[in-house]
């Protein structure tokens, strides 16, 4: 592997297309791992079997979805082109009548109108109106429809943000993943600007459903240990702009290669000084949903590695992240350091977790896999009311013992999304193509619970009370 990782104490990375059968098979009953050519370990032998056999997982895993990632690619493609398909035409009984008359609208990827997977879930792109600046919620519901929106195309993001929420659309962006060797990590930028206040807010796309990439950023349990910082989930660090020969070089010795699209960490730095420099008064927030709020959180963390006044300023002027089921992202020592660092700067960190969602549940935080959440967890349950915890309960997501409660809270998600437009409005109809994610949410308790609908849900009938004094900083 042409990787320095000089930059690290100690290190564990797992390189899948270089494994073969029966090498693999080997890790299962033998500790040597210097003899795995698909492991590079800082440490030579692995005791353990549990986390041999976490390793092992993690290659299959990858493995199989690099096998499976063009046919991925092209079932995602069809089942997004009949959903926009329907939707275009109204309904299938509109298509029909479309096509009989030859006036059927074949939908672009590109359009305006276009919907992901994920945006197909909740087509919801206005906000809530009830909710204004000033108020306790208001950045908390605004990031989470950045976070949702941030998974379609770059015209769809800017109409959104420009017609609908009449704000300032400054850019979508594709970043460049150094170990995938292509552009994989996409974030978006917007400005929330009035004569009072002026916030600019970063969203970095979650994983995409058929994007067998992202999966592997998701599934990699490759970790790096930074001198006095603390392990930190490497296939996130990854996809935020590690470099394969360098590490985290400070931000003025980065030569951009014209070759491939710019490192998401260092691209997202320049645009932020450059913007909070045009006005004194400027903030900014970081956000995402499920991978995008291990990015969130990861980009504070990296700008603390970097000394100097433009990570001095950039810390001063972010105002809060706010992750929705974001998985975790290192060990417990990085927890710590980055508590302190969020303290020290005054920074707010929410961690949004609803329900069953088993993202957040994921890295296991175990003896084996050593990864840990910090800060304020919000966690809402099926009627939305929130509770401020240190940790999300059923912390690792699955037991025989929990399984009956969780199907039970998934039918009562599904009644629910018959019942709740009648309560809240019609901003809270759920499609039949939601209703049938919450019907697979039976049989895969905590599915359906990631999905973005019911985080916009919970930032907006769930109380406000619990972003405001004296619910401080962590």
């Amino acid at each position: 592997m042409a990787c320095d990782k000089s930059f690290s104490t100690n290190y564990l990375l797992l390189e899948p297309k270089d494994v073969g059968f029966f090498d693999l098979i080997h890790i299962l009953f033998s500790n040597n791992l210097e003899r795995r050519r698909f492991v590079d370990s800082f440490e030579q032998t692995e005791d353990e079997f549990a986390r041999r056999w976490l390793i092992f997982l993690s290659v299959v895993v990858q493995k199989l979805l690099q096998l499976v990632a063009k046919p991925m690619a092209i079932i995602g493609w069809g089942i997004e082109t009949c959903l926009n398909l329907f939707s275009s035409n109204r309904n299938l009984v509109g298509l029909l009548l479309d096509l009989f008359r030859g006036e059927d609208i074949i939908p672009k990827k590109d359009s305006r109108t276009f919907l992901s997977f994920v945006g197909n879930l909740d087509k919801r792109v206005e906000l809530d109106r009830r909710i204004k600046r000033g108020d306790g919620n208001y950045n908390a519901a605004l990031s989470m429809m950045a976070s949702k929106i941030s998974y379609e195309n770059k015209f769809y993001i800017q109409t959104a943000v420009q017609d609908h929420w009449k704000m300032e659309f400054l850019g979508s962006y594709d970043f460049w993943n150094d170990y995938q060797g292509k552009a994989t990590t996409q974030a978006f930028l917007l400005r929330d600007r009035s004569a009072d206040h002026d916030t600019i807010v970063v969203a970095f796309r979650g994983t995409e459903a058929f994007d067998a990439d992202a999966w592997c950023t998701d599934v990699d349990i490759s970790w790096y240990e930074l001198q006095g910082v603390g392990k930190i989930h490497g296939g996130f660090m990854k996809a935020l702009g590690l470099q394969k020969n360098v590490g985290w070089p400070e931000p003025e010795e980065i030569k951009q290669d014209d070759s491939h699209p710019a490192f998401a960490y260092y691209a997202i730095r320049d645009m932020l000084k450059k913007l909070v420099l045009e006005n004194d008064t400027a903030r900014f927030i970081l956000t995402g949903h499920s991978l995008g709020g291990a990015l969130a959180i990861l980009f504070p963390a990296v700008l603390t590695f970097h000394k100097g006044e433009d990570s001095d300023l950039l810390l001063e002027r972010l105002e809060g992240v706010y992750t929705f089921g974001q998985p975790r992202v290192g060990d417990e020592r990085f927890g710590q350091y980055m508590e302190n660092k969020l303290k020290e700067h005054r920074i707010k960190y929410f961690r949004f977790v609803y329900a069953n969602d088993m993202v957040p549940r994921l890295p296991y935080d175990d003896r084996s896999l050593m990864f840990k959440h910090f800060g304020t967890c919000l966690y809402y349950n099926r009627e939305y009311e929130v509770q401020v915890v240190r940790e999300e309960p059923n912390k690792n997501y699955f037991s025989l013992g929990s399984a009956i409660p969780m199907m039970m809270n998934a039918f009562g998600e599904l009644i629910r999304s018959f019942i709740i437009p009648i309560k809240e409005g019609p901003d809270y109809i759920e499609g039949p193509f939601l209703k049938l994610v919450r019907l697979i949410g039976l049989v895969i308790p905590g599915a359906a619970a990631h999905c973005p609908q019911d985080y916009v849900n919970s930032t907006r009938l769930g109380s406000s009370k619990v972003f405001l004094p004296p619910n401080h900083y962590i």
